[in-house]
């Protein structure tokens, strides 16, 4: 029997509640300073009521400070990433994985009917993947202590 990764759903309800989000008029430093606050390495940018790109740790090392430009005086518009890959409860851990190696990122908005629910970050995803090959192997462990001990295995 093949056992399922947990569901999205299941993914975000084990997380702390709610996502950090940010608007986009705000400084690279004071999302810096929610970051920090809530001990997360990024935050969902928000406009209107939609998702229009991610602000995380990574992005502001590689196109702020790398570049010389300060956090205090750095809009979040101009490092944010605006091509942010969203997906839905519906998907699966297998495909928020394939999509993060496609398109290289590292935090994944979770959307149900346009709003915003969660994020997932690779490490969430891993960390899933992780405990379900442990579990897939205790059963296969399980499976062959049985077959053993009924004497049915033969090699």
């Amino acid at each position: 029997m093949e056992r399922p990764y947990r569901t999205l759903r299941q993914l975000l309800a084990s997380k702390p509640a709610g996502v950090v989000t940010t608007g986009v008029q705000a400084t690279v430093w004071e999302a810096l300073q929610l970051m920090a606050e809530k001990d997360v390495g990024a935050v969902v940018v928000v406009g209107e009521g939609q998702v229009i790109g991610v602000l995380s740790e990574r992005d502001y090392a590689r196109k702020g400070i790398l570049l010389g430009r300060t956090a205090k005086e750095t809009m979040i518009r101009e490092v944010m990433n605006e091509t942010v890959i969203t997906v839905t409860p519906q998907e699966t851990v297998p495909q928020c994985m394939a999509l993060m190696t496609a398109h290289r990122t590292r935090h994944l908005p979770v959307l149900e009917d346009g709003q915003l629910i969660g994020i997932l970050s690779i490490g969430d995803l891993v960390k899933e993947v992780i405990s379900h090959h442990e579990h897939v192997i205790k059963d296969m462990e399980l499976e062959r202590l049985i077959l053993f001990s009924q004497g049915t295995y033969s090699c």
